[in-house]
């Protein structure tokens, strides 16, 4: 099928691309958004979790918590506002190699999908964050996220695109929105499970995009698993050459339920 095609060369460009150096610190979220969302009246909660399997072991700013061994956890709660509106908590924290625990911030979402008829399989929407984050993760206190979702679904095939755009609001760094583009791509391999690959880039400023080989570049192998309520996507991830987190694993475990 046509869409196959698309989705092999697509990786195949990601792979290629993946040879330029740059420089991705692995989020305390590692996910490309799709149309899923809480229904109607719904609470959910996903745990976010990563850990650098071979990550920084210095400093980039003062301040900052290395990834080198870093356990990440981020519990995201969620309500279903309407068909097309679902609001989100994160709440990061991390635990690092002495065992000490720490909070990392707190944002808000708000995430829309446009509606469709039914048996349609593209879907589209937008995702907007907005939060503080600590030091040890981030040089700007605040900071503001823009997440157009755009994608196509099937019984065998999934592909979402995320051209993210980030805004750090806080006076001491620049605020020129940076543009973190995100690309999943899976297949069906059995009953309820999926398995491919997520893209995670940084590109640099959205008005001057660096140079093809100043970009940052993360590629996950990754397998989705649904079973009933209970949702988990697991992968590994490697960073290109100048990334100062080599290899990071990570999980995102949803499940609903109702108060």
């Amino acid at each position: 099928m046509k869409f196959a095609g698309y989705a092999c060369g697509a990786l195949a460009i990601t792979l290629i691309t993946l040879t330029a150096p740059g420089a991705v610190a692995a989020p305390d979220e590692i996910q490309v958004y799709t149309e899923e969302m809480s229904n109607p009246g719904e609470f959910g909660v996903e745990l976010h979790v990563n850990y650098a399997l071979k990550g920084a072991k210095e400093a980039s700013y003062e301040g900052e918590k290395p990834g080198h061994h870093m356990l990440q956890a981020t519990p995201e709660f969620t309500y279903g506002v309407t068909r097309t509106w679902e609001a989100g908590l994160y709440l990061p924290m991390a635990l690092d190699p002495d065992g000490n625990l720490y909070n990392n911030g707190l944002r808000l979402r708000m995430k829309y999908i446009a509606p469709s008829e039914e048996g349609t399989r593209f879907f589209w929407g937008l995702s907007t964050e907005f939060g503080y984050a600590s030091r040890r993760v981030s040089e700007s206190r605040w900071g503001m996220e823009l997440r157009p979702i755009i994608g196509y679904r099937d019984e065998d095939w999934l592909l979402s695109f995320n051209p993210v755009v980030d805004m750090d609001l806080s006076n001491n760094v620049s605020r020129a929105p940076q543009f973190d583009p995100g690309l999943k791509v899976t297949r069906k391999v059995s009953a309820g499970i999926h398995a491919g690959f997520e893209y995670y880039g940084e590109y640099g400023p959205l008005h001057q995009i660096l140079p093809a080989d100043q970009r940052s570049h993360a590629l996950y192998a990754v397998m989705d698993v649904e079973k009933k309520n209970f949702d988990v996507n697991f992968g590994i991830g490697h960073g290109s050459s100048e990334n100062p987190d080599k290899w990071v694993a990570k999980a995102i475990i949803a499940f609903p339920f109702n108060l």
